[in-house]
């Protein structure tokens, strides 16, 4: 998601006697080196889940390249990062939004980096999954033809499964901010459930692991598990061009434990971590990976700054019920019959504008049509 940083190597805040006017350290090159050293953090049993019966999710978190030879040097990570979970028996394996590419590009670096499905970053990832008996959530740009002529691009996941089929080319459905929307065309995903090494699980992207229905919607379908690869930043850039004076909440700790507990499943969180600049904007990513257990649990959480691959057993029949009576809880309670209201295509949730809401305002004078969905073309 857009959320730009704004960092001082941005052009705002100068160097004052080794740090920078906003705070920021300027750290040594050693270490600095030592943050893009790979770290393992695991919460594994003595052995991975029995097929059918669990998982054992991999989740690398990296500041990867963005730019020309971006793709190149990825791939080469990704080639890297799966030798390394290997040795650690990772059955699944999941990287950060926009992975191949880069996240902070322009339109016209979009359209460049995006590949058909069966282009030549996913025949090498699907190669490489199979040859390592390791399924894959890999985010890439995507390019498909457009039935009126054309291509659409899209922000995309592939869903690579253990013999490098690939099940899926998940197109991000909520885009959040304006690059996103000048970037890419919306997905009209269903969110389907995939089985790897026979355990169901769904991916979102990124912003859409904060809202609550897409992942209600794959905890209906039986997933036990939702990978969510991600590009959150501490900051943000306005649309007037000032930085945000408030760093985006860490949705890591302050949503994703909750989805993971009201829909009573494994929640995981693939971000990046240090910088990636387009021009001289840059962004600072929060890194914020972690693996959410169905209790609301930290199962296993990555340093911010930290180059760290996660490994996580997930298995839902270590974990008892979420409510003390067994036969009620938050799934089966539900009461669709009530909840047409969330698909109507109209609210009456007031907007809120930049000045504070004052005493007077009335917040039911409001109201909200939603628009259709936009589709970008070439």
């Amino acid at each position: 998601m857009t959320r730009s940083s704004g960092h001082p190597g941005s052009g705002e805040g100068s160097q004052i006697r080794g740090r920078y006017s906003d705070g920021t350290p300027e750290y040594r090159p050693a270490v600095t080196d030592g943050y893009r050293r790979l770290k393992v953090r695991a919460a594994v049993y003595a052995a991975p889940p029995p097929r059918g019966a669990g998982i054992r999710l991999g989740v690398y978190q990296v500041q990867a390249d963005c730019g020309p030879g971006a793709k190149e040097k990825n791939l080469a990570r990704m080639d890297k990062a799966i030798a390394t979970a290997k040795n650690f028996g990772v059955q699944l394996l999941a990287f950060p939004e926009l992975f191949v590419p880069g996240y902070a590009l322009g339109p016209e670096e979009a359209r460049t980096a995006a590949e058909l499905q069966d282009g030549p970053s996913l025949a090498r990832a699907r190669e490489a999954a199979g040859r390592n008996g390791m399924a894959l959530v890999l985010p890439y740009a995507e390019k498909a033809q457009s039935p009126g002529g054309g291509f659409r691009y899209y922000d995309s996941v592939a869903v690579i499964d253990e013999n490098g089929e690939l099940l899926d080319s998940y197109r991000k459905t909520h885009l959040y901010g304006q690059q996103e929307r000048d970037n890419w065309s919306p997905g009209n995903s269903e969110f389907p459930v995939h089985a790897v090494f026979g355990f169901p699980f769904g991916v979102l992207n990124c912003y859409e692991c904060e809202f609550p229905e897409p992942a209600r919607i794959l905890a209906l379908r039986g997933a036990k598990l939702i990978v969510g690869p991600t590009a959150a930043d501490r900051y943000y850039r306005l649309p007037d061009g000032r930085r945000s004076t408030v760093p985006y909440p860490d949705i890591a700790r302050l949503l994703l434990p909750a989805q993971a507990y009201f829909n009573n499943l494994f929640f995981a969180y693939a971000n990046r971590c240090g910088y990636e600049r387009r021009g001289e904007d840059e962004w600072h990513y929060r890194g914020n990976s972690i693996v959410c257990g169905p209790h609301g649990d930290v199962v296993v959480a990555a340093e911010s700054e930290q180059d760290t691959l996660l490994v996580a057993d997930c298995v839902p029949s270590r974990y008892g019920m979420t409510h003390p009576a067994p036969k009620y809880y938050y799934l089966r309670d539900r009461r669709p019959e009530l909840y047409g209201r969330l698909v109507s295509n109209s609210a009456r949730f007031l907007e809120i504008d930049p000045d504070a809401v004052d005493l007077e305002t009335d917040f039911l004078a409001g109201g909200f049509v939603y628009p259709a969905g936009e589709e970008r073309t070439d």
